[in-house]
C-alpha cells in the first residue's frame, strides 16, 4: 500500500485543514499557499495519485470533483465572473502531492497562458 499524502490524513482529520465542503466522496479546503483571493483544492475521498491512475472505475470521482467546483463557486459569488480549475499531472505538470485534486482559484482576473517562467524560451 503507497505512503498515506498530507491529503490522506487531512480527509482522515488527522492534521487540521480549514474545509469548506464534504460529501461522502469529495473534500474541499483551503490552500495553505494560495495563488488567488479564492483558492480551495477539491480532492476525491478516494486516493487516485495521477490523472493517468483515473480509469473507468474512478471516473465519475473526477466528474464529482468538477459538480463541487462549480457548486462552491456560486456559492461564494464567482460564477458569473468567472473562476479557474486546474489539476496538475506528475512533476513536470506541477504535481506536489500524489492524490489527484482540483485547484478552484477565483477573486481575480486571470491571463493566458497561465504560467510565467520559462515561457518565450521553451515556445
Amino acid at each position: 500500500m503507497a505512503e498515506a499524502t498530507i491529503f490522506d490524513k487531512i480527509i482522515n482529520k488527522e492534521i487540521p485543514a480549514d474545509i469548506i465542503y464534504e460529501d461522502e466522496h469529495t473534500l474541499a479546503f483551503r490552500d495553505i499557499n494560495p495563488q488567488a483571493p479564492f483558492h480551495v483544492l477539491v480532492i476525491p475521498k478516494t486516493p487516485i495519485a495521477t490523472i493517468n491512475d483515473v480509469d473507468e472505475t474512478n471516473a465519475h470521482l473526477i466528474g464529482q470533483l468538477y459538480v463541487v467546483a462549480a457548486k462552491l463557486a456560486k456559492e461564494h459569488g464567482f460564477a458569473e465572473d468567472g473562476y479557474r480549475v486546474v489539476m496538475n499531472c506528475n512533476e513536470h505538470g506541477g504535481q506536489t502531492v500524489f492524490h489527484v485534486h482540483l485547484h478552484v482559484l477565483a477573486g481575480l482576473e486571470m491571463g493566458w497562458p497561465p504560467f510565467t517562467n520559462k515561457k518565450k524560451e521553451l515556445l
